[in-house]
């Protein structure tokens, strides 16, 4: 595979692991009610949170070229589980910033082309798994 990205994951027991990339690191576990030791975020919270990231900074972007600021600008992802499955069936980015109502919706819809995130999951992508 060539131009991407590369993320690894390390088990430290139970539902703990340690994600690391670019020497950056993220603990990453389970919540006590779920028999983790509630030490980090979720894998799902990670997923909702990339995408949340990824369109706040699409936002942030597209404001910067239209010499915008975006005070107090949030995005938050809230998902839906897909009945028992182990999946989600919807994602809805929330977006709220000190800004007229038109100028947000104007920043929402020009940032949408920008967000890798949200640009993967709509095209969807194909997952492949193999041993190193």
């Amino acid at each position: 595979m060539s131009e991407g990205l590369t993320v690894t994951a390390t088990h430290g027991g139970g539902f703990r692991a340690v994600v690391e990339a670019r020497g950056h690191t993220v603990a990453v576990d389970e919540p006590v009610e779920s028999g983790g030791g509630d030490e980090g975020f979720m894998p799902t919270e990670l997923f909702c949170g990339a995408l949340a990231s990824c369109f706040c900074l699409a936002i942030g972007h597209v404001a910067r070229k239209r010499s915008l600021d975006v005070p107090g600008l949030t995005v938050t992802v809230r998902s839906r589980r897909a009945g028992r499955e182990l999946r989600y069936d919807k994602l809805v980015v929330e977006c709220a910033a000190s800004l007229d109502d038109a100028t947000l919706d104007m920043l929402i819809e020009r940032a949408r082309p920008f967000c890798w995130v949200s640009n993967t999951l709509a095209a969807g992508v194909e997952v492949e798994y193999r041993r190193r």
